[in-house]
């Protein structure tokens, strides 16, 4: 199990995860069960898949919820640059989103790198039991 609370990761979903919340609120009222409830689920999954895969088993079952989770982030970007097209968010919203995203994407990233480095160098050098 991993200390969930204290990944930085996670912390910048779950801020990303407000933003699009409050962003989101702004949509016209006849997207309410459309666009917005999916752009609300997709960013609501990233920081969640994160939390779950932190609290399963193994490293293994870790790093295949964090590729959900930048499953998601991959969701969510597409589906802020269709609410740019529609004109529901500004250039401006879309680039700061883009690139809070890609932020996100590469911790990410570099956090299943990290696992599977660990999990590589561990079977490498097995702990010995006394």
């Amino acid at each position: 199990m991993h200390k969930f609370k204290d990944l930085k990761v996670r912390k910048e979903a779950v801020d990303l995860t407000v933003e699009v919340y409050e962003m989101a609120k702004l949509f016209p009222k006849e997207e309410l069960y459309s666009l917005t409830q999916q752009i609300k689920r997709s960013a609501i999954s990233i920081p969640s898949n994160i939390a779950e895969g932190a609290g399963r088993n193994g490293t293994n079952e870790f790093s295949n919820f964090l590729g959900i989770s930048n499953g998601s982030s991959y969701e969510l970007q597409t589906q802020i640059i269709i609410a740019n097209k529609l004109n529901f968010i500004s250039d401006n919203q879309l680039i700061g989103m883009e690139q809070r995203l890609d932020y996100i994407q590469k911790m990410i990233f570099n956090l299943q790198k990290s696992i599977k480095e660990n999990k590589q160098s561990n079977s490498q050098y097995p702990i010995q039991k006394s």
